[in-house]
């Protein structure tokens, strides 16, 4: 842009008539001296929503969404059949243990199930000697309660090894087989992708120990920290925006506890499309929008005036410009939205200010 110094200035305003200028007041102003002082417009854009500054978030998991995949019993993990990065799909093998406790849970069932035979042959033998009438009905109550006792062992044992990992068709087959086997099948419990994987082969596991987290991506969570003075600006299902990669989501929870860290309240968004483009753990910036009623316009941060308590935007027209005063309504990076007397396409000075300022300082003295 083109300096002036305070003398060229000042024969600029005595090329103005030297007469007061009001607010309304038009600054006289030819296209050459436009070109002198070096000014340029920008149009105005009418602002259904304004975009807050970019605060940081990270991209979290749903929390429903998230499975931690434990051995349920203890062994050795002979190998690991997936990798971090890996997408998966429910029931798929993830994992193989070596596991005695698998043998002796099985062991248990089967002989749990030799049982039951034996128990249901007695019962239905005095079901009939009962009707015959040549045994007591208690005898019959006893061997009808040994029934029921041997059969829920059964069913126990079965539940036991399903949660084990042992689905109904190897259930099946150990029954009509009854070859014990101590290698125990870990499964994924949803389809989705492995985010970590915290056990080795190798490893000795007690019961429970955890060997991978897998997650299902989609949708996601956009976590962001809002200082709390900007929070009244925010409103559930506003709209959320990522700079980069270009995502947008809607805000899901406001919270309610101010962290001490940096005394901001944590705001919560919910991305559904263009979440494979974001990465859990991933830390980026987001803007987050407020809408606007009524006649308010976007125009860039350039083209703003401090004057007298006031805060101001020059106007083009015609034969010059229009000095005319602004209320700011939310600053954005790049912006401001602002309510003011404009017209979509109006065109307002964002380089040049200064010169222009100066001039318009001048003739109203």
């Amino acid at each position: 842009m083109m300096t002036l110094s305070r003398n060229a200035i000042l024969l600029f305003a005595v090329a103005l008539g030297g007469s007061p200028l009001l607010a309304a007041d038009l600054i006289p102003m030819s296209q050459e001296q436009r070109q002198a002082m070096g000014m340029r417009t920008a149009p105005v854009a009418v602002a259904t929503q304004s975009w807050s500054v970019a605060y940081p978030a990270q991209v979290q998991v749903p929390t429903a969404q998230l499975r931690v995949v434990s051995t349920p019993l203890s062994g050795l993990l002979e190998s690991l059949l997936v990798a971090e990065g890996d997408a998966v799909k429910q029931g798929q093998a993830l994992a193989s243990i070596l596991s005695p406790e698998l043998l002796s849970l099985q062991r248990s069932y089967l002989q749990a199930l030799s049982q039951l035979d034996l128990a249901r042959s007695d019962w239905e033998r005095d079901r009939q000697l009962l009707e015959e009438g040549i045994i007591a009905e208690r005898r019959y109550q006893t061997t009808h309660a040994h029934y029921v006792q041997v059969r829920t062992e059964v069913e126990q044992g079965q539940q036991t090894l399903q949660l084990a990992g042992m689905d109904r068709s190897a259930l099946k087959r150990l029954a009509e087989e009854r070859q014990l086997s101590g290698t125990l099948t870990v499964r994924s419990p949803l389809d989705g992708v492995v985010l970590e994987r915290i056990a080795t082969p190798g490893q000795r596991l007690n019961a429970l120990d955890p060997l991978y987290r897998i997650g299902r991506l989609q949708p996601l969570w956009l976590e962001i920290h809002v200082p709390l003075e900007r929070l009244s600006q925010i409103a559930m299902g506003s709209t959320v925006r990522v700079t980069a990669p270009a995502v947008e989501g809607k805000v899901i929870t406001i919270g309610r506890m101010v962290h001490g860290a940096d005394q901001g309240v944590l705001v919560r968004a919910e991305v559904n499309a263009g979440a494979q483009r974001l990465h859990p753990g991933q830390f980026i910036e987001v803007e987050l929008a407020s809408g606007r009623a009524g006649r308010h316009y976007r125009i860039p941060l350039g083209a703003l005036v401090r004057q007298g308590g006031k805060t101001w935007v020059f106007v083009a027209r015609d034969t010059g410009f229009l000095a005319m005063p602004v209320t700011i309504r939310a600053e954005e990076s790049n912006a401001v939205v602002v309510s003011a007397d404009l017209q979509p396409g109006d065109q307002v000075v964002m380089a040049g200010t200064a010169a222009l300022k100066a001039a318009w300082l001048e003739g109203a003295e």
